[in-house]
């Protein structure tokens, strides 16, 4: 009977730790805001705020900027991001351990304007990081681009 109660006790415990890894995994800090001009909306689990700059981003945000708006945002991985105005960014997937500098990072780009200086995660494993575009995918091997999306 003790036994039952310990193994019990022992399985509550394991699903507790394993729920509880599952939401920090679902809200660990990736990035932060670092500027911005005008209206920038972070979406996060459904709900809109307006960002200010230092606020921290999440895998699954989602950054959108409003008319004659921008924001700049820095990933924990060095990856430094400009986005222009009428812009949304989807942070899809976002790994990486900065210990070995291994990573992976995917992100969704529907429209706008979006300038990237790639950091430690494109450096450390080619394709690796990526923006995915209505028409492309964009793969980044430790460089600079820009990329517009019109509609």
């Amino acid at each position: 009977m003790i036994q039952r109660r310990v193994l019990i006790g022992m399985l509550l415990l394991l699903s507790f730790f394993l729920c509880t890894g599952t939401a920090l995994a679902e809200t660990e800090e990736i990035g932060q805001i670092k500027t911005l001009k005008g209206e920038v909306i972070i979406l996060r689990s459904g709900a809109e705020r307006a960002a200010q700059p230092g606020d921290v981003l999440h895998k699954a945000d989602v950054v959108q900027t409003g008319a004659d708006s921008s924001a700049g945002i820095t990933f924990i991985d060095g990856s430094r991001f400009a986005a222009g105005p009428n812009t949304r960014l989807a942070l899809k997937r976002f790994r990486f351990n900065p210990t070995t500098q291994d990573g992976e990072f995917s992100a969704e780009m529907k429209q706008g304007t979006l300038t990237v200086v790639s950091g430690h995660i494109a450096k450390q494993s080619p394709d690796a990081m990526k923006i995915v575009t209505p028409t492309t995918i964009l793969g980044f091997r430790g460089t600079t681009v820009a990329v517009e999306v019109s509609e």
